[in-house]
Formats: C-alpha cells, sequence, structure tokens
C-alpha cells in the first residue's frame, strides 16, 4: 500500500494527471469575502447542513447504519440508495471544513464517520439496504441497485474528507469497499462477475481515489465500468446510459443526471489516459448537449418521463424538468473539460449552470429546494426542506462548500481566473513562486473586475471574458491598455509582474434579449431577458392584477438595470415596459376559430415590468413566473 500524503483540499485534483491543461488550486487556497456567494457559503454551512443532518436523522438514513452496524434494532428505512444522501453531507461538511475549520462539526463528521465504519462488513462491502435486507442479493441488480453509485459518493466523501483533515479514518473505509470492488468486478475471463452500475457516479469516483492514493488500480477498474456499458450489463436502455458503448455515443439521451456523470467520469478517465477516442466522445456529446438541448438557465432534463433529455430542441418552460442535481452534474462535467483544454466555452457554461440552473434549486433561506426548476409556473411548484428521494439537497450542499475551488487554476504558463468575485487567492506557480491575487469586483452586479497582484515573477494571468460580453470587453494594467480581450477567449496578459501590480478588467453588461432557435417552437417570438451571467424572469408578485401571459414587449424595448437592495436579499433587477395585450373579446368560449389577422385585444395598454434573477424566483407568495415572454415584431 503507497504511503498516504494528505494534500490541500481540492474540488477535483489534477495536479499529476498528464493530459489536464490546467490544475485546479486547493478549496481553501480561495477566501470568498463577496456579498454574493459569501453569504450563501455561510448560509449553507450555518443553516443548510445542520438541517439536512436532522433530516438524516428524522428519515432514518443513519439509523441505517447504525442497525447495519447491529448497534440498533430495526429494517432498512427509506429508498434503496439512500446511504448515498449521508455520503454526499459528508463529502460537503468536509469542504467547509477545509474552509472554515469548526470543531464541533469536525466532531459531528467523526461521530459519522464511526457510524459509516462500523457497518462495514468484514470484506469491505458497505451498503446497508443489502447488509439490512439479504446480503445474499448484493450486485445481483445492478441495473436498479445503485450500489456502485452510493459507493462511488462515499469515496467522493473520502477523499474530501481526508484532503480536508488529513485524516484517513474514512478513506480507510473507501479503500476496503473499493478493493472488493476491484477483486469482483471484471471481464468474465479474468474469472471476476461482469457487471457495471445502472447510475453512473463509480467512474469519477474511482478515478478520485486513485489520485489521492496513488493506487492505478482503481484508475484500471473505473475504466473498467466506463467500457462495460453498452452491452445490456447495466439493463440496456438510455436512460441508465447503457445502451451502446461509450465511445460510439453521438448525442445525450436518457436519464440526464446519469448522461453528465457518465461524462464526467470519462473525462476524468482521459485526464489519466489520454485515449483520444474518450475526448472525441465527449466533445460529440457536448455539442449535442450545448448546441439542441440546454436550457437558456445551463438547466438540462425536458421531460417527466425518465428525468430525461427530449429530443433537439424540445425545450418546453412549464414541463421543463431540468433536475438540480443535472445542473450540478453540468457544472461537473464543464470544471472537468475546462482542466483538460484550458477553453472558455466550457467555464461559460458552468457559470450559467451555477448562478442560474443550481442556484433557483437553493432558497434564499437556506431552508429549502426545488427538485424539478421549470421555466415557466402558474405558482403551484414550491421548494421543499426534503424530498423521499433527497439527492438535490446534500448535492447543492457539497457544491457550495466546494466553490472556492472552482475560481482559479494554474498552468505552466501561469495563473488562470475562471470566476469573478470579491475574494483573496494564495496561489503557488509550478515554479514554486508565491502570489496572492485580490480580487475587487460587485460581480455579477458589475462588470468591473480588479485584480491587484502580490507577488513578483514573470508568469501569464489568463482572464475569462464570458461569451456573454459583446459589448467591448477591455482590460488595463496600472492604468495602461495591455490587450484586446475578445468575447467568449481567456485573455492572456504575460509580463514581469511586480508587487503592487493592478489589472482592471471592464465587462460591460448591459440588458440583453437572447432568442431561440427557430426549432424550439415554444419560443417562437418570444425573448429571455439577460444581463451577465443572469437569466431573468418575471413573477407575479411584482405585478399585482395583471396577467403575466398576456404582456408583450415591444419590438425596440428600452431595458434599464436597477439596484434594489430591499428586493430578494438585494439584487439588481431590469425594468422595463411592456403592452398587456389579452385576448379579445371573440375568443371567449373558444378554443379555435379561423385566423384574421390580429387575434389579440384592441384594449391593450401599457403596463411596467420588473424582472427578477431567475435564480430568485418563489421565494414569496406563490404566483405565476416565466422566463420567455412574447415580443411584438420590431
Amino acid at each position: 500500500m503507497p504511503v498516504l500524503r494528505h494534500t490541500s483540499a481540492c474540488v477535483v485534483d489534477t495536479s499529476s494527471s498528464p493530459f489536464a491543461r490546467l490544475r485546479p488550486l486547493p478549496v481553501n487556497a480561495v477566501r470568498l469575502d463577496d456579498a454574493f456567494w459569501g453569504p450563501r457559503r455561510q448560509l449553507a454551512r450555518e443553516v443548510s447542513l445542520p438541517l439536512q443532518h436532522e433530516y438524516l436523522e428524522r428519515t432514518g438514513r443513519l439509523d441505517n447504519f447504525r442497525r447495519a452496524a447491529g448497534q440498533q434494532e430495526g429494517p432498512f428505512e427509506g429508498l434503496y440508495f439512500n446511504d448515498s444522501d449521508v455520503y454526499k453531507w459528508l463529502e460537503a461538511a468536509a469542504w467547509f471544513l477545509a474552509t472554515d475549520p469548526d470543531p464541533a462539526l469536525a466532531q459531528l463528521v467523526d461521530r459519522v464517520v464511526a457510524m459509516v465504519a462500523a457497518a462495514q462488513q468484514p470484506d469491505g462491502y458497505l451498503d446497508t439496504y443489502y447488509i439490512l435486507g439479504n446480503l445474499a442479493a448484493r450486485w445481483t441488480e445492478l441495473p436498479r441497485s445503485h450500489e456502485l453509485y452510493c459507493a462511488g459518493h462515499l469515496f467522493q466523501a473520502a477523499v474530501a474528507h481526508f484532503r480536508a483533515t488529513g485524516k484517513t479514518t474514512l478513506l480507510d473505509v473507501a479503500r476496503r469497499f473499493a478493493d472488493c470492488i476491484c477483486d469482483t468486478f471484471g471481464p468474465e475471463e479474468s474469472g471476476r462477475q461482469p457487471g457495471t452500475d445502472g447510475h453512473p457516479e463509480i467512474e469519477m469516483a474511482l478515478a478520485e481515489l486513485a489520485r489521492a492514493t496513488s493506487d492505478r488500480r482503481y484508475l484500471e477498474q473505473a475504466l473498467y465500468f466506463l467500457n462495460a456499458r453498452g452491452y445490456g450489463l447495466a439493463g440496456g436502455d438510455e436512460y441508465r446510459q447503457d445502451h451502446k458503448p461509450f465511445r460510439e455515443l453521438d448525442q445525450m439521451v436518457g436519464h440526464a443526471v446519469r448522461a453528465v456523470y457518465l461524462a464526467a467520469g470519462a473525462a476524468d478517465l482521459y485526464a489519466e489516459t489520454g485515449d483520444p477516442t474518450l475526448r472525441e466522445t465527449l466533445e460529440r456529446l457536448w455539442l449535442d448537449m450545448a448546441t439542441t438541448k440546454l436550457y437558456v438557465t445551463g438547466g438540462i432534463g425536458a421531460r417527466h418521463e425518465g428525468e430525461s433529455f427530449g429530443k433537439p430542441y424540445e425545450l418546453p418552460n412549464e414541463r421543463a424538468y431540468a433536475e438540480t442535481c443535472a445542473a450540478t452534474g453540468n457544472v461537473l462535467w464543464n470544471w472537468r473539460m475546462l482542466l483538460l483544454t484550458g477553453e472558455a466555452r466550457f467555464a461559460d457554461l458552468l457559470e450559467l449552470a451555477l448562478y442560474n440552473g443550481v442556484l433557483a434549486g437553493y432558497s434564499l433561506d437556506g431552508r429549502a429546494y426545488f427538485y424539478v426548476n421549470p421555466l415557466a409556473d402558474d405558482g403551484s411548484h414550491r421548494r421543499q426542506p426534503w424530498f423521499a428521494c433527497a439527492c438535490c439537497p446534500p448535492n447543492v450542499a457539497r457544491l457550495l462548500a466546494s466553490l472556492p475551488g472552482y475560481f482559479s487554476s494554474v498552468s505552466d504558463q501561469g495563473i488562470w481566473v475562471h470566476l469573478y468575485a470579491r475574494s483573496t487567492a494564495d496561489i503557488t506557480l509550478p515554479g514554486g513562486q508565491q502570489v496572492r491575487l485580490h480580487q475587487h469586483t460587485r460581480y455579477p452586479w458589475e462588470g468591473g473586475i480588479e485584480i491587484e497582484v502580490d507577488g513578483a515573477g514573470e508568469f501569464s494571468l489568463f482572464l475569462r471574458v464570458p461569451a456573454w460580453c459583446e459589448d467591448g470587453a477591455s482590460v488595463r494594467v496600472n492604468g495602461q491598455t495591455a490587450a484586446d480581450p475578445a468575447p467568449g477567449r481567456y485573455v492572456e496578459i504575460r509580463r514581469a509582474w511586480r508587487r503592487g501590480d493592478t489589472v482592471e478588467l471592464s465587462l460591460p453588461m448591459p440588458p440583453r434579449l437572447l432568442a431561440s432557435h427557430p426549432y424550439v417552437a415554444e419560443n417562437a417570438g418570444r425573448v429571455a431577458l439577460t444581463r451577465g451571467p443572469l437569466v431573468y424572469c418575471i413573477e407575479q408578485a411584482d405585478h399585482p392584477g395583471i396577467e403575466l401571459r398576456d404582456l408583450v414587449l415591444p419590438g425596440d424595448a428600452a431595458i434599464s438595470a436597477e439596484d434594489r437592495p430591499d428586493l430578494l436579499g438585494g439584487v439588481v433587477a431590469l425594468r422595463t415596459h411592456a403592452r398587456l395585450v389579452p385576448p379579445g373579446p371573440a375568443w371567449d368560449g373558444t378554443l379555435y376559430r379561423t385566423a384574421r389577422g390580429d387575434e389579440s385585444s384592441a384594449s391593450a395598454r401599457e403596463v411596467e415590468l420588473l424582472a427578477i434573477p431567475y435564480y430568485a424566483w418563489a421565494n414569496r407568495e406563490p404566483g405565476r413566473m416565466q422566463v420567455w415572454l412574447r415580443r411584438a415584431p420590431i
């Protein structure tokens, strides 16, 4: 067994991955003290994490481990994959310990880790559903059992816990279970059991466990599980990502969370092996998703049936599924693609999904969650504090906990800044020099970013210019124009830096109107309001007595941005005028009639329209909401 060396906590550690272009910073290398993400992480730490632990207790998820260890009597409670919620909570707690050491939280984590360890079987197996039910049936129901999925979340929690604390208590549990899995599964000719899980997760987890332990066996096992797909071992269908061998995939289909988790695992394996067929497949899948199956919010998954992708351009609004976990998976996949390539398009999509698709799933008070994130609603859809299938709450918690690790990375050339917020980053460059970057900004409300360089030496600073910034970004160093940045690219500033040098990046963010591809039938004649990285919506609470479906934006609508510190925790809202155009009286009691040109009422009147960030909807009294608005021809 190799000697384990504790390293600082990383989201995904590609430090020694031979085919990764960028290397992430440790989670605890970046301190977020901004007014946007800082309070949200604090809320997740102080409110969401304790409440989620309370629900793990209340719903029997922790009791399942006590019972499996023989410490308590009783049968298994809940859904067969409930162990994974405990592991995701542990991962979230570990990342918070990395950035905000807290003795009380550390003690609670130690207790939960001990509970998990006590339930482990002598041969390393650990799944309380089968331990408490029919242990003889373990590994016989892989298409539905989620055994390897749960194991994957255990491994990710163990790596996070080890990196954050230096302790191997959970990592030892993970290694014993991983060894059990490696001894069990493989090609039939090896004398092992062929198989792979119906829910991908184990692939990226084993890759990360291999990095943390320097045990290549785990990497080889992850590659086996990926290669085993497409032969009916996991159910043989699109829903389980088992309809084709991975390298033959050409579009994103089936269960959206499973699809992006599998892609993230394949990206990890490409980072370690450099297999060009993996990279080619990942590129095909990403283009299919980004150009035909992606909601304007960065959400994915059009259908409630199977929580799945639809056909190309099938993106219904009110019936959108867009699961919070799917948006989280979208962040995880795009993060890996960014590390592999250094291409801004992946950071752009990561940012879009983070600010909109993920954050909408989390209430402003940190106490409730959306499982499903529609882009239009009649007021009946509300966040819940917990779910019987509770994958989303701890997924949000672990992403927010690890968020500092997504802001910057390094390469042989220098420092890359992907996301913007008031923060301080402590960076060690490959040559060993220490650099501290201080970011000063009100992003995402304003597009001015000042970066103070506290360090010296020659290296490049790469700053992302988002694709949405179409109005003339600019960069100045010490007051002098330094580069000509282009949207959707990283601008490189290479120089011999001196302590105190200041970089000013200006990203103009006027309100924009977005249109859908003409094949997205439901959005024909409609536009979405955006500003910077944020997608906006209109909500009934701001338009009392108005039927939102009757609002029509003028073709030349003037839209202004307005600071509203009093609204929804402090936002920049968008204000404009619209016409209220209800159906004419000829439509009363009629669903269809002969088309006559002007189908609207002659009694249209002008009203004021206020749009709020999409992530903040449904935090007030129930009422209609919509993202896509009718627009009159110019």
